[in-house]
């Protein structure tokens, strides 16, 4: 996939259709700093436009291959044109994570797209591990370095919210104990 070409007509088209996105995932994370390998794109929708992202998708020569309520994958023959995959707000959290999304130069600047913000990217991937145990350690190691690079500027409620909600709470105690540890040991440096 071509991911500057791709982007750069995915975002015209969402933004000249009122679009409400953010793009998550492996590329997602990358936008935040945070190197992971990824093959495909993957955005937050808002529920309200999956039929307009539908028809964008389709001419754009992609295929629907697979589509619940929750999400929708489109896949297109064309090797430039990749697979991109989209999960669909229609719940509280995933509405108020679209509002929260935070605008991001990608490719050296050349334009600018949406992205979940580090709390809320933290809130999918314990959503993952919740719908998928064996996700576990991958998304946990995830969460991981989205702490340490964001760790002085986090929202530490809203994380909390998100373990709570998927009842991960021992895993949150670990989490803010380690990092509130870190943060300290810092501060106590720097003064």
């Amino acid at each position: 996939m071509d991911f500057k070409k791709v982007l750069a007509i995915i975002i015209k088209k969402f933004e000249k259709n009122n679009i409400k996105y953010a793009l998550m995932g492996g590329f997602g994370l990358g936008a935040l700093g945070i190197v992971r390998a990824t093959l495909d794109l993957d955005f937050l929708i808002h529920s309200d436009f999956i039929d307009t992202v539908e028809n964008i998708m389709k001419k754009l020569g992609y295929n629907c291959v697979y589509k619940t309520k929750n999400v929708s994958q489109f896949v297109s023959d064309l090797k430039f044109f990749g697979e991109i995959d989209f999960v669909h707000a229609f719940r509280k959290y995933s509405r108020e994570a679209l509002k929260r999304a935070i605008e991001i130069p990608v490719f050296k600047g050349k334009f600018k797209i949406k992205v979940l913000t580090p709390e809320d990217f933290i809130g999918f991937k314990l959503q993952a591990v919740a719908n998928d145990e064996t996700r576990r350690s991958r998304d946990f190691a995830d969460i991981e370095a989205i702490i340490e690079k964001y760790n002085e500027s986090l929202d530490w409620n809203l994380i909390k919210q998100y373990f709570l909600l998927f009842k991960m709470s021992k895993e949150f105690k670990k989490f803010k104990k380690k990092y509130d540890k870190d943060k300290k040991k810092r501060e106590r440096r720097n003064s």
